[in-house]
């Protein structure tokens, strides 16, 4: 059975003006995307600025979000690392801690080849027991899961169950659907293609924009699972333009204006994030408002 069906929130993280992380307003945002329809949270993920944590803050947010939510919906814990010791730490960390699954992305910087990919998730998913959805995002990491590997991988492996695709690549994720053969949960990692995703049989999206717009973003994606594809377009082509101001610089740095403007104190980015210049937050404001948040 899937981790979960629909709308999964990759939750930004929000920090006190110290730079520590404001317990507090976290408590607000969960509580927002759960009242609004929000199917499931990821925690620590990009839009959660995990790369700028401590090992330790990492486990320590994680464990706080997972014990928050209190089994309201699943909890998916972003645990992923270019270190597989570290992946397989903070996994162990957070499935001792309840997490619901496992969100891993590819290994970074020092990349890995497609072998070393099958071993890297194997051995994560071999130290923990709950479901791992693996992180393809190729124009952050330099390293692509390609379609024979996914496949591999879910096929052999009981708790890979699935992949957040953010490639942007609809041929290459037609192709994984088609070697997958049904063995694979697949979630749109991209605003955009949530609809088309979703059409090749994916299950639902992980995604920035439901930060600002939980139950636009569930909704859309109930539709699609219920086969009302032209409802599910409709949302979709209309979420567009705030989805381009989303991602106007480098994500988290418009969510989290996006966020301040409806109410939250999403408060500083850590370096090497910066605040969203004056002319992107202009645009930002106008598709906020055209879509009906502000």
């Amino acid at each position: 059975m899937a981790v979960f069906k629909g709308a999964g929130v990759a939750i930004a993280t929000p920090f006190n003006e110290d730079g520590s992380v404001n317990y507090e307003e976290f408590k607000r945002l969960i509580d927002f995307q759960i009242d609004n329809g929000t199917d499931a949270i990821v925690v620590c993920g990009t839009t959660g600025e995990s790369a700028t944590m401590t090992e330790e803050e990492h486990m320590e947010v994680s464990r706080f979000c997972i014990e928050y939510v209190n089994k309201r919906v699943p909890v998916i814990a972003g645990a992923g690392s270019n270190c597989t010791k570290t992946a397989i730490d903070l996994s162990v960390d957070a499935a001792k801690a309840g997490a619901d699954g496992i969100l891993s992305v590819t290994p970074y910087y020092n990349k890995a080849t497609q072998g070393g990919l099958v071993q890297h998730f194997t051995e994560i998913a071999k130290a923990v027991d709950i479901p791992i959805i693996m992180y393809n995002v190729p124009s952050r990491t330099g390293t692509n899961i390609l379609p024979e590997t996914a496949a591999k991988l879910c096929k052999e492996v009981d708790n890979i169950v699935g992949i957040k695709d953010a490639t942007g690549n609809i041929t290459q994720t037609t192709k994984m659907m088609q070697l997958c053969e049904g063995n694979i949960d697949l979630y749109s990692g991209e605003d955009g293609l949530v609809v088309p995703i979703m059409a090749l049989g994916g299950i639902g999206v992980i995604s920035v924009l439901s930060n600002v717009a939980p139950r636009q973003t569930h909704d859309m994606c109930q539709k699609a699972l219920d086969g009302d594809f032209a409802g599910a377009t409709a949302i979709q082509l209309k979420a567009l333009p705030l989805v381009d101001a989303l991602f106007s610089e480098v994500n988290p740095i418009p969510v989290k204006a996006a966020l301040e403007m409806i109410g939250f104190k999403a408060g500083p980015l850590r370096l090497p994030l910066t605040t969203i210049t004056d002319a992107n937050r202009e645009v930002l404001k106008r598709e906020m408002k055209n879509f009906g948040l502000i």
